[in-house]
């Protein structure tokens, strides 16, 4: 019989020896996958075998079984075998591809830079807290109350004009202005004195040219007790040159408005390009503009919680950004948002040489 005993060990005897070969020269997963398929699969050569064991004579089933089970085992083996030897295989390709060469020279990564303004942001901190100034913080989304009529700036007052507001409804709005945080911090520490702080953070106007920028940073300055003079103003303000751009830093006032201090000045700084003597940056006058001060009005006083009667103090604001500019000498506010990496890299995180390369 062609199905015989003779003929299925010959088929299982040559199944046999192909698997062997097939998969010992299988080089990939899908080479060896596909040699267990042809000869272990449903419809593989051995398992055919196994299930043709029906055909021949009963006493002759047990030894022909056993030897097409060994042979299923085997192979089983082979192909268990050549799949770890893949792995070990593929695994030393992997070695071998991300191999380091530890005699090669390091890559240095590049530093991280501080932002100019951040810069100036913590020397401004720095200068007012040794003088005994506390750091305040206040809302950016503001009442029009605390950002204008807290400030003696009514709603018809012709002083609203020189801001252009973003509103969200009539009565809130994006602070212009830090000077806000002054009021909050009079009526939420009432009767405590002296009051004297700093207060920083971002401002909002409807500006955008080479020396404004609708978001920008401000910090304003407040001290509040009993016998506060222009003088004690002035003073505190020279210590702040000199402390920002040098020793020999000099201040002078010239006589402006602002709603919510009386009298006003405008402050400049001695230029810190030429040293007063005259240049290109400073139009000749050796001198830059840098803030704005005068002594608190009594309305914000009173709003603040505060007697003008028997307490007066002096108040001051400044643009970060200006204080940046003039420090390091740019010239031009969007430098500060572009996110030129050749500009931010001018300069260098504290330890380095300084803040400035």
């Amino acid at each position: 019989m062609e199905d015989g005993y003779a003929a299925l060990a010959g088929r299982l005897a040559g199944a046999a020896a192909e698997a062997r070969r097939v998969v010992e020269e299988a080089h990939t997963r899908e080479e060896l996958e596909a040699a267990r398929v042809r000869f272990l699969g449903r419809q593989g050569e051995i398992t055919l075998v196994l299930r043709s064991l029906g055909k021949v004579p009963a006493e002759a089933r047990p030894e022909l079984g056993r030897l097409a089970n060994e042979a299923r085992a085997e192979v089983e083996r082979l192909v268990e075998e050549r799949s770890r030897a893949l792995d070990e295989a593929e695994l030393e390709r992997r070695l071998e591809a991300e191999a380091v060469d530890i005699t090669l020279p390091g890559t240095v990564p590049l530093p991280g830079t501080y932002h100019p303004l951040t810069l100036a942001w913590a020397e401004v901190e720095r200068i007012f807290t040794a003088m005994g100034f506390e750091v305040a913080e206040g809302p950016e989304v503001e009442t029009d109350w605390y950002n204008f009529q807290a400030l003696n700036i009514p709603r018809d007052h012709p002083a609203r004009d020189m801001q252009a507001s973003f509103y969200f409804t009539p009565d809130v709005l994006l602070r212009t202005q830090t000077s806000p945080v002054q009021v909050r911090y009079m009526r939420s520490h009432t009767p405590r004195l002296p009051v004297k702080i700093i207060a920083p953070g971002r401002v909002f106007r409807r500006d955008d040219d080479a020396t404004h920028s609708p978001v920008f940073h401000q910090v304003e300055g407040l001290l509040v007790d009993e016998g506060v003079t222009m003088g004690d103003l002035k003073g505190v303000l020279d210590v702040f040159a000199r402390e920002m751009y040098g020793k020999l830093a000099r201040t002078r006032f010239r006589p402006s408005y602002f709603p919510f201090t009386e009298p006003s000045a405008e402050v400049d700084v001695s230029c810190t390009l030429c040293g007063g003597a005259g240049c290109r940056v400073c139009g000749g006058s050796g001198w830059l503009e840098i803030l704005g001060a005068g002594m608190v009005h009594p309305d914000v006083l009173r709003n603040g919680g505060y007697d003008p009667e028997v307490v007066s103090g002096f108040a001051f604001g400044m643009g970060i950004e200006r204080v940046a500019m003039l420090r390091y000498g740019i010239d031009d506010i969007r430098l500060l948002y572009g996110g030129d990496v050749r500009f931010l890299r001018q300069f260098r995180p504290a330890g380095e040489g300084g803040d400035q390369a």
